[in-house]
């Protein structure tokens, strides 16, 4: 891939790829070590989706959440033979997969450690993927620069995704980096403090 990497260091290279109509966010994380990649949300524009994952030997996608502009790419991929994974409380949102995602494991990429953080709100299936040992947290569509995610849609919950932001992922390393589904970086450091803003504005 020529463009320079979203994120690197001697271990881990990350790559940011925008696709579709409402600009969703697709990482590729790759081990330097050992060359395998796992590739976050296939979210639209599959013939894209596929080359990447060719040059950069992704063998499985984990989906952030199961709505449908997060997913466009999952027949796609799937019959490229790359496995699909999601959690179990959306997985009847796909048209298929190959395996649930529980909260609290861990998913190994080569020689990285991925943790999975169930954070229901936007959707009842919503995870957070932090790199264990890295600055980088995978927020999908639950935390964005100034923000929760959107909870007007069916299975959303406001209380509930600001239940998860609080109780699960302010928590973690204020030096985080947040890579989220659509927009621009943030880090916990700087979300953290709004928490309560966004409680009084309802969104």
């Amino acid at each position: 891939m020529a463009r320079p990497p979203h994120y690197e260091d001697t271990d881990v290279r990350i790559d940011k790829i925008i696709v579709g109509p409402f600009e969703n966010n697709v990482f590729v994380m790759r081990c330097k070590s050992t060359g395998e990649a796992v590739l976050l949300d296939a979210a639209n524009e599959h013939d894209l989706l596929l080359e990447v994952s060719r040059a950069t030997g992704v063998r499985r996608v984990l989906t952030t959440h199961g709505h449908w502009d997060h997913i466009q790419a999952v027949e796609a991929v799937r019959d490229a033979g790359i496995d699909v994974g999601i959690a179990a409380e959306d997985a009847s949102m796909l048209p298929a997969y190959d395996f649930t995602i529980p909260d609290d494991d861990v998913v190994t990429v080569g020689k990285l450690r991925l943790r999975t953080i169930h954070t229901p709100g936007h959707t009842p299936g919503s995870t957070c993927f932090l790199l264990e040992g890295k600055p980088v947290l995978f927020s999908g569509d639950t935390l964005f620069p100034g923000g929760a995610g959107n909870t007007s849609l069916p299975g959303g919950n406001f209380p509930q995704i600001i239940e998860s932001i609080d109780r699960r992922l302010f928590i973690l390393p204020k030096d985080l980096l947040v890579l989220p589904g659509h927009g621009l970086d943030t880090t916990i450091a700087d979300e953290a403090p709004h928490l309560q803003e966004w409680i009084e504005r309802g969104w």
